[in-house]
């Protein structure tokens, strides 16, 4: 199995544990990985989920969720490799949520594949040139 980013979407899914498809695969995962890569905008949006339901609780649990697994940055290069997709995106009419667009970013910088639920948003990012495998988790395995 090869190393991916989680999306936004899975990691949300994982945290939850009610998807019995997405909770498989990262198990599999896990077993074959070790860890999980999260790109650091995905946190943000977890966060900014459990903040605007007013669950305190669960942030504090998330945040320990965290330990031991390698969360990415979004630094300065990779704000410049965003900022290029997400222009070529726009020149082609392309409508991608920024966030996605980031996380992409990340993806390529990294040389990492993403594992996501939200197929069609990278896949529009994929057909703009920037290369990175693309799982979808909410799919069974086989």
């Amino acid at each position: 199995m090869a190393r991916v980013l989680l999306d936004t979407d899975i990691l949300s899914e994982i945290v939850k544990a009610k998807d019995a498809v997405v909770t498989a695969r990262a198990r599999e995962y896990l077993a074959s990985e070790g860890r999980f890569t999260i790109p650091v905008l995905a946190v943000m949006e977890v966060v900014y989920g459990f903040q605007r339901i007013g669950r305190d609780d669960r942030i504090d649990e998330f945040r320990a969720l965290l330990n031991g697994h390698d969360v990415l940055v979004f630094d300065t290069d990779i704000a410049a490799l965003a900022g290029r997709i997400y222009a070529k995106l726009e020149r082609a009419g392309r409508t991608v949520g920024l966030t996605d667009v980031m996380i992409a970013a990340v993806a390529v910088h990294h040389g990492l594949g993403i594992a996501t639920g939200n197929v069609r948003h990278f896949e529009a990012i994929r057909d703009a040139g920037y290369e990175f495998d693309l799982e979808n988790w909410r799919l069974a395995s086989g």
